[in-house]
């Protein structure tokens, strides 16, 4: 009896024990074990990033051109004079010239100021072929300077060679000295307004042409007065083309000539939902894209 009792009272006073004390603040102490950070390596720049880098020439063809003047310039004002005229008259785009070597002489005339750098054209060259380049890159711009330095050039000196071929000039006028940046900058002058709000660009056509027929009716140099008509004409002419190249041709001309830009086409643009897919969340927008296709047809 005595030992059924005593395995009877076993498992109560087993039940009855004290609980354990809690432990659970001690493990803050135990500190934790260090794991090693990866070690990341240091990306190298490519040369694409690197020339990202670079500070950037704001209008390089329009620099690079004027420190070419500016050589030219020195040179027609400290050489010796017999020496300016020879290099002038070798550079002259009249008729005898243009008939022997017309590339020549076509481009080398460009490489000159008449007048030298306190020329009124060398003030209107740094400003507008500037702001032209910032609009359309220097290799556009270029292409409309040149145009208008050619088209004017020949405009002006085929008469020449037409009215001493007939005899009413005399053969003297084949050699005329005919050299200068300003029919190039005419032209950019024209160009450039098209490119510009009306309330700007029509005061700027109305004063430089004022001064361009003040300057004719003065009768100085009619013949050269006549090519700066004929260079503004031809930069109003380029309107069309230099208003595509400034918006790299996603603009609509309207009918004064301001500038709206179209909206980029996408394959999967929808009419009545804007183009804000990224490349982030390209399968969200194209289920709702779609989503919106189907129930529009239904």
């Amino acid at each position: 009896m005595k030992r059924k009792e005593r395995l009877t009272v076993e498992p109560t006073a087993a039940r009855t024990s004290p609980p354990l004390p809690d432990v659970s603040g001690l493990l803050d102490g135990i500190p934790g074990q260090r794991v090693p950070r990866p070690v990341t390596q240091p990306v190298e720049a490519s040369p694409r990033t690197r020339r990202a880098s670079l500070p950037r020439i704001p209008v390089p063809f329009t620099l690079s051109y004027a420190a070419v003047l500016a050589v030219t310039s020195f040179v027609a004002a400290h050489a010796d004079p017999a020496l300016v005229h020879t290099l002038h008259q070798g550079s002259s785009t009249d008729v005898a010239h243009l008939l022997r070597t017309p590339a020549l002489v076509l481009i080398a005339s460009a490489l000159w100021v008449a007048g030298g750098l306190l020329s009124p054209f060398t003030l209107g060259f740094l400003i507008v072929l500037s702001a032209l380049e910032r609009r359309l890159g220097g290799a556009r711009t270029a292409v409309v300077f040149l145009l208008g330095h050619v088209l004017a050039t020949l405009a002006t000196e085929v008469p020449v060679g037409l009215a001493v071929l007939v005899g009413h000039l005399p053969d003297s006028s084949l050699h005329r000295l005919d050299y200068g940046i300003s029919f190039g900058v005419a032209t950019s002058v024209g160009a450039l307004a098209g490119l510009l709000r009306p309330w700007l660009r029509w005061p700027l056509l109305a004063a430089f042409g004022a001064m361009l027929l003040q300057d004719l009716i003065a009768f100085t140099d009619p013949l050269t007065n006549w090519g700066h008509l004929i260079a503004l004409a031809i930069g109003v002419g380029t309107w069309p083309w230099v208003r595509r190249w400034s918006r790299g041709g996603s603009a609509v001309s309207g009918p004064d000539g301001d500038q709206t830009p179209r909206a980029a086409a996408s394959p999967r643009a929808n009419p009545g939902i804007p183009n804000r897919c990224s490349s982030s969340a390209l399968a969200p927008c194209s289920r709702l894209v779609s989503w919106y296709g189907s129930a529009r047809r239904s």
